[in-house]
């Protein structure tokens, strides 16, 4: 993975905010001409910054279970706990009730993020402004990070939680405990995965925001077989797929420590992601077969700090497939650039 200190700390910024649209929103505009030491900072910024706008709208509330004993019979009554704690003889029963509450698995994992992020790597600036907000939270429970349940169901009531959750996971994720005291220590942030997972949805959403012209997608492709069932084939489930009257281009983005393999001491391009794509590229013709479309496929990765990027273009029967790198250590408006140099590459005289 390339360590996230030789990516433009901004550039994260705008990876995010094409992957999460509300952050083009004119209440994130400062971010843009503020600079950050680090990652924590960064994510420290976005959240006070949506949290206080989540807070003039209302923090969400949901239905929350409360068990108390006590001497007015409400909700439920809990045999089984009041014998064990034989609270019959004061005249109490252990009750269960449900209550609307701001005290919501939702709120709980916002303060707790900025509960973590308080004690990370980040200005007394951003500390005291984290703390200020922290006193809207006196209602909420702290939970324990480490066992958060990410997989969270948004809705209509609460989906302005959705990018402020997905940046708490990136904060969580990057920020570990240290085992003697307990304060939290930054390492190495983004892991394999979350990078992975960010780079394709900012290069997909890129081209949707950018080139409306284009239909771009990340449909699955349908294995073209001629005999037995499919549902025991893997998913051909792409990453950004490109598309303009006759011309497709299907684009798998890869986030890598290493973009080539080595082979008795010469790089080669990894066979597997080759096989990918080729593969994609194929059934995708064979199922378009008869229509005049020119399918194309590309492995887009992101630069490594390896001396050697691929950057090789090749046609493979009958179809052009190419390697590429882009960088994403330097300023915006080259990667801007070098995205729209694709489009114009594979779909000039088109547009």
């Amino acid at each position: 993975m390339i360590a996230s200190e030789t990516i433009y700390i901004k550039n994260i910024y705008y990876m995010l905010s094409y992957a999460f649209s509300v952050l083009k929103d004119k209440s994130y505009r400062k971010i843009e001409t503020e600079s950050f030491e680090n990652i924590s900072e960064l994510l420290s910024e976005i959240l006070a910054i949506g949290v206080a706008k989540q807070i003039k709208q209302g923090l969400v509330k949901d239905y929350i279970e409360i068990s108390e004993t006590t001497s007015s019979i409400r909700g439920k009554i809990n045999i089984t706990e009041s014998i064990n704690e034989q609270s019959f003889i004061k005249g109490q029963l252990n009750c269960s009730y449900d209550e609307f509450s701001v005290n919501c698995y939702l709120n709980r994992i916002l303060k707790s993020t900025m509960n973590l992020l308080i004690k990370s790597d980040i200005s007394h600036a951003r500390k005291k402004k984290l703390k200020s907000i922290l006193m809207y939270f006196s209602e909420v429970d702290l939970i324990d990070v480490s066992k958060i349940n990410w997989k969270i169901r948004f809705d209509r009531n609460n989906q302005s939680y959705k990018m402020l959750i997905n940046i708490c996971y990136l904060a969580v994720k990057g920020l570990i405990h240290t085992e003697k005291s307990g304060e939290v220590k930054l390492m190495e942030f983004f892991d394999d995965q979350q990078m992975s997972r960010l780079y394709e949805k900012f290069v997909l959403n890129y081209y949707k925001k950018e080139h409306p012209e284009l239909l771009a997608h990340s449909p699955q492709i349908r294995w073209q077989i001629d005999e037995g069932a499919d549902f025991l084939l893997p998913k051909m489930q792409t990453d950004v797929t490109l598309e303009y009257e006759n011309r497709i281009l299907i684009i798998d983005t890869k986030f890598y420590k290493s973009n080539l393999s080595e082979n008795y001491g010469k790089n080669i391009h990894n066979t597997s992601n080759l096989y990918q794509i080729f593969t994609y590229v194929k059934n995708k013709e064979v199922e378009l077969q008869g229509n005049d479309i020119e399918v194309s496929g590309m492995l887009l990765y992101a630069m490594s700090n390896e001396r050697i990027q691929p950057d090789s273009d090749y046609v493979m029967s009958g179809n052009k497939i190419s390697v590429k790198t882009l960088d994403l250590n330097q300023d915006f408006e080259m990667i801007k650039t070098q995205l729209d140099g694709i489009v114009n590459e594979y779909f000039k005289g088109r547009i």
